[in-house]
């Protein structure tokens, strides 16, 4: 006699679909965790060799020789980059000089007495940007100082891990105007071993995470924000673009 048990199909129950099966259930995770291993392998390979062709570009730049523009603009981050782009001020490399990202609290009499800056060159031609707070504030503040001096032509002075992120962000907030970069060369990465140092390292790995999520802000069409600061966090006596 036929024993019949709860495991057993009856003749009228129909087929399960092929996707139901533990087999083919286990599948799908193979290949799912198989190309999903190889797409994050791809990426962590496409971020490997973007950094080393960031590192390389970085460690390449020099300042030009010879440069001239309608105005200067530095973006804050030491003393020594405003101390260059007043040089480049009192050369002649352009008639007009904004400092962006200024601490509010910082007043310009610091700024001239730090840098050895006469006060004749700072009074006509200096201008002291307070309302950036980040690299995207100072494109954005630098693009209302020259939307209302009218300049056609800006040097772009600060640091040279910092300077790709920096003219991206300028373009991106004024496209007509034309941005020349002038790298400011702390050390000579190109003939020492900067990837040995701790510090340069993390810098370097920082930089390249901003810039590679600037891109990425850029192809998307995501907007963050100004970067810039209220009107009542601004300093009262501050000098505004």
């Amino acid at each position: 006699m036929d024993r019949l048990t709860s495991d057993t199909p009856s003749s009228t129950d129909p087929p399960k679909p092929a996707g139901w099966s533990p087999f083919a259930r286990k599948g799908v995770i193979r290949r799912v965790l198989r190309y999903g291993g190889m797409v994050l392998l791809l990426t962590l390979a496409a971020l490997v060799a973007g950094f080393l062709v960031f590192a390389d570009s970085v460690t390449n730049m020099r300042p030009p020789e010879t440069v001239k523009a309608d105005a200067i603009v530095v973006l804050t981050g030491g003393y020594q980059r405003i101390e260059q782009a007043i040089e480049l001020l009192r050369k002649g490399s352009g008639e007009r000089l904004l400092i962006s990202g200024v601490n509010p609290q910082t007043t310009p009499g610091q700024i001239r007495r730090s840098t050895r800056t006469s006060p004749d060159l700072f009074e006509c031609c200096v201008d002291i940007g307070y309302a950036a707070i980040d690299t995207i504030g100072n494109a954005n503040e630098t693009a209302l100082w020259i939307r209302d001096k009218g300049y056609r032509s800006v040097l772009v002075v600060t640091s040279n891990y910092h300077l790709a992120r920096s003219l991206m962000e300028l373009k991106r907030s004024d496209p007509v105007t034309d941005f020349i970069g002038y790298p400011v060369v702390n050390s000579d990465l190109k003939t020492r071993a900067w990837y040995s140092e701790p510090d340069a390292m993390r810098t370097m790995l920082i930089e390249y995470g901003k810039t590679v999520v600037a891109y990425l802000r850029q192809s998307i069409g995501w907007n963050r924000g100004p970067g810039l600061r209220s009107d009542r966090e601004m300093p009262e006596t501050g000098q505004q673009p």
